[in-house]
């Protein structure tokens, strides 16, 4: 669920990107009938919770993954995420990254990675896999081709076919409605570090890259195939760009792991406005919105890989609330 590595400062990197050279986290928008007056803090209930991605639903809970691999929820106007589904041997669970509440499908998506930081190495391969978004009962399971991968974040394109990132091997998978596998969409040098995905109003797809710090369009052929992309002049860089969330139009909301922060990203044309609008963060890799309210993750990651803070108590893990600008 993290990122990766070379480019990027260490504390940017995801869970795994400690022992992946490559590996360091899109939301449906919130309908606007959602109403929260007051940003919030909500803290994670466990320990050594490292999260990474977050999502919501339209009725205003918030969806959390973590190491460990149980999801955790909070309510709307709660303060709290508790236990929600917990790794078991049924749903293969192991670390999650990317998670993404798909309200149109009534499913809950989410990314299992090996666990690098597990007594003895990572074991085990990448899955996407949905719950039932009412229960959070076990849907399905779509394990990613063997060999090493990272499955970083979810979308879910208008015609509800289901989109993967893929960062340590810069693919990108797709899942048709009614398909029982997945399926390769794209892959080339140019995606390795590809982590955020997500859909503009217009259909467009748009990733971003932690690796190279890069905003950008996936092109797309007359019949619908990987088109190569189209890199996004920047108006003010970005550092460790991770969750990728649409709030609208041609806008989304980017959490940035190294960057600490969360930006509105403004696409017009071939370029994007940068504005950002939380900062502060330490280590934010996912970002959703609820209303007028913005959530980010803080990850803590430096707890993990800096040899200065490994071993330490990272404390409680919150998601951290903020005021959204008016008119998103």
């Amino acid at each position: 669920m993290r990122k990766t590595a070379s480019e990027t400062p260490i504390g940017t990197r995801r869970w795994a990107m400690a022992t992946l050279a490559l590996l360091a986290s899109a939301c449906a928008t919130t309908p606007a009938h959602t109403v929260v007056s007051d940003p919030q803090d909500i803290r994670i209930e466990g320990a050594g919770v490292y999260p990474e991605s977050v999502t919501s639903d339209a009725a205003g809970n918030i969806y959390v993954g973590s190491m460990s691999g149980t999801i955790y929820r909070a309510s709307l106007g709660s303060d709290v995420a508790v236990p929600w589904v917990e790794a078991n041997e049924e749903n293969g669970l192991v670390s999650l990254f990317g998670v993404l509440a798909d309200e149109r499908h009534g499913r809950l998506w989410t990314c299992s990675n090996p666990n690098s930081f597990a007594p003895g190495g990572p074991s085990g391969g990448s899955s996407l896999v949905a719950f039932a978004l009412s229960t959070g009962e076990l849907d399905a399971r779509y394990p990613f081709p063997a060999g090493p991968a990272a499955c970083n974040d979810i979308a879910v394109a208008p015609d509800g076919t289901v989109f993967a990132t893929e960062t340590a091997g810069g693919r990108i998978f797709s899942l048709s409605p009614g398909s029982d596998s997945l399926s390769l969409f794209a892959s080339g040098q140019e995606l390795v570090g590809v982590d955020g995905i997500a859909f503009a109003a217009d259909g467009a797809m748009y990733i971003n890259n932690v690796r190279s710090n890069r905003v950008q369009r996936v092109n797309r052929s007359s019949g619908g195939g990987y088109a190569g992309l189209t890199d996004l002049a920047l108006s003010q860089p970005v550092s460790g760009p991770d969750g990728l969330r649409p709030v609208g139009g041609n806008r989304f909301l980017q959490a940035e792991g190294s960057g600490g922060r969360v930006a509105l990203i403004t696409v017009e044309g071939d370029r994007a406005e940068v504005t950002p609008i939380a900062t502060g963060l330490d280590s934010s890799p996912g970002v959703t919105r609820v209303g007028s309210i913005g959530y980010a993750t803080e990850g803590k990651i430096g707890y993990l890989i800096d040899p200065a803070l490994q071993g330490k108590d990272p404390g409680d893990f919150y998601i951290r609330a903020f005021s959204l600008p008016e008119g998103l």
